[in-house]
């Protein structure tokens, strides 16, 4: 269908006519005879696209009509038909908002050809109006990526400062999404249906940044062939984001202030002063206040600016966060028609044990480039950049190394992780359901009410009726003897080895054995079907009550070695990290996991 029309007439015929004509054209009609009919049936299918309706009739006029679907959905075009004595009457009604005019008896040419007009300015405005709800959706609090404590303390904030016309200040470091926000306040704010003009200050010069915020005239300054507006006026009514303030320069801080204090600005080379109503977000990477004590920014405008202060977090500080925004770039810069992208486990590792110097823009770069070089779309340590690659996970291991006194072999040594796996349960966001993860699925399920009281732990993390093969385990391997994730992938090793033998090899058996998805179970075994079984996955597989799955069997092992490091280091997080080899910041997200391990964040 071309589309829906709606035709009234409180004369049978001409409906009849009208509508054999208009749907031999592939349009959808519909009919009314009286203009309050029409209005119920519109209210009913608001989606029609074009009214046809004719000017006088019983029961409410086309002038009637008009006035109310303008009222209701104004970007709809009606187009009047009259008779020639009240041609008078549907001009007044071009001037109330008609799209065109029609004279009976008209001709069918005219007559298609003017609706066909009409149809294709009702569908660019439908076109407009999606357009419009896609941006507002884009840039709403709900397209922020996280859920950290930063991020949801950003966002109540941001609903309260949004529906106001206070000025505001961002701060963060370069990448944090400083411009991002400012978006989100506008088409959060009553002037969304307006501009949103964005001035980054550190890429022009003094002069002429003045030139672009407040416009000049003609013959301002050499080259100005012609007079032009500034960004001011072009935001007039909207909002104004200045990124990078911190960098404008003394004349421009003046003018800026001025603008600011008055609401009305100058246009170079010229003193006629010009009204205008913006709502101005500014965004820095420095500490203006340390500005304003060197004398390098005003006092003055500094306060202006700073009427709300919104400061940023860096990703370093909102790890919780990284795999939501990895999932989210991954989908950004999937290809179409491939499979859906993955970060391989120990990229992920290494992606929680980077500082970001960069921050969320620094990320997006990373995935795009590992999408760009990885093999069969899952992004590996090697398609890293080079200082992801320079060391293992604590700066002491090379990747695909060996790490420690123990033998286990890792990444590409044909037992560690493999494609699309998780690394042990130490990559699992927080936030995400057992089971589930950045790459398809956790294995295991959540454990019962049973299953943890077995794994209980008092509040510093002692044991308290610690199960029995927990203890046999911390025996045979001492806390420091591997590394947390070399035991995470002997503990899997060793129970998928003793499962398949349990089970005579059938997979599928295995895989129920260990609360496992079958998939996945067949992903993790392909790792080491064919290799000889490492020495710590056997004596892990002898220790490890059979009726254990792999999930809740990894968890309590996590769960016993981040205590029994901290008890070891007398409680000292960062010499704890060290003995597990992992960074601090990767130590404390996973205690954070554990609620029987809280006592320990007090240090």
């Amino acid at each position: 269908m071309n589309g829906l029309i709606l035709v009234v007439d409180d004369e049978p015929g001409y409906r009849l006519v009208l509508s054999e004509m208009l749907s031999a054209l592939d349009y959808e009609v519909l009919t009314a005879g009286s203009g309050e009919e029409a209005y119920r049936v519109f209210e009913e299918r608001p989606r029609t696209d074009v009214i046809l309706t004719d000017m006088t009739m019983p029961g409410g006029s086309g002038i009637e009509l008009l006035e109310r679907v303008k009222a209701l959905r104004p970007e709809v075009p009606v187009i009047m038909l009259t008779a020639h004595g009240t041609v008078e009457l549907a001009v007044k009604a071009m001037k109330e908002g008609a799209f065109d005019y029609l004279t009976k008896p008209y001709k069918n040419e005219e007559l298609t050809r003017t609706v066909a007009k009409a149809m294709d300015l009702s569908r660019l405005g439908r076109q407009n109006r999606e357009l419009k709800n896609q941006l507002m959706e884009k840039h709403s609090f709900g397209s922020l990526i996280g859920k950290s404590k930063a991020m949801l303390e950003l966002y109540a904030l941001l609903e309260k400062v949004a529906p106001t016309r206070a000025n505001v200040l961002i701060t963060g470091e370069s990448g944090t999404g400083k411009e991002l926000v400012a978006r989100a306040v506008h088409y959060n704010s009553p002037r969304k249906n307006h501009t949103f003009v964005a001035v980054n200050c550190s890429a022009l010069s003094s002069n002429l940044l003045e030139s672009e915020l407040f416009g000049h005239v003609k013959g301002a300054f050499t080259g100005a062939e012609s007079g032009r507006q500034g960004r001011f006026e072009l935001a007039d009514r909207g909002t104004l984001f200045l990124d990078e303030v911190g960098e404008m320069g003394q004349n421009a801080q003046v003018k800026l202030l001025r603008a600011l204090q008055e609401r009305t600005i100058e246009r170079v080379g010229a003193g006629t002063p010009i009204k205008v109503d913006v709502r101005l977000i500014s965004a820095t990477n420095k500490d203006l206040k340390a500005e304003v004590a060197a004398g390098r920014f005003r006092d003055d405008l500094f306060y202006r600016l700073n009427v709300v202060h919104i400061p940023l977090p860096p990703l370093r500080e909102r790890l919780d966060d990284l795999p939501l925004l990895a999932e989210h770039f991954l989908a950004k810069y999937a290809e179409e028609g491939k499979e859906p992208p993955r970060v391989h486990a120990e990229t992920m590792r290494l992606l929680f044990e980077y500082s970001w110097p960069g921050n969320v823009r620094e990320l997006e770069n990373v995935i795009e480039r590992g999408l760009v070089l990885s093999a069969r779309n899952v992004i590996r340590p090697e398609d890293l950049p080079e200082e992801f690659l320079r060391t293992g996970a604590s700066g002491k291991t090379p990747i695909g190394g060996r790490g420690g006194p123990s033998s286990l072999p890792r990444g590409e040594s044909g037992r560690g992780p493999a494609d699309g796996d998780h690394l042990g349960t130490g990559t699992r966001p927080e936030g995400f359901p057992a089971g589930e993860g950045l790459e398809g699925g956790l294995p295991g399920r959540e454990r019962s009410s049973e299953e943890r009281a077995a794994g209980t732990l008092n509040g510093v993390g002692h044991a308290a009726g610690e199960p029995e093969w927990l203890k046999k385990l911390l025996l045979s391997f001492p806390v420091g003897t591997l590394t947390l994730n070399q035991a995470l992938f002997a503990m899997e090793e060793g129970l998928l080895r003793r499962a398949m033998d349990q089970e005579n090899g059938v997979q599928a058996r295995a895989a129920d054995r260990l609360g496992m998805k079958r998939n996945v179970f067949k992903y993790k075994w392909d790792k080491y079907a064919g290799s000889p079984p490492g020495p710590e996955a056997e004596i892990l597989a002898a220790i490890v009550p059979p009726d254990l799955s792999l999930f809740d069997a990894q968890e309590l092992l996590e769960e016993r070695l981040l205590s029994a490091s901290l008890e070891k280091c007398g409680g000292v997080q960062a010499r704890a990290a060290a003995l597990l080899d992992i960074k601090r910041n990767t130590f404390l997200y996973k205690l954070r996991k554990y609620p029987r391990l809280s006592s320990w964040l007090s240090e």
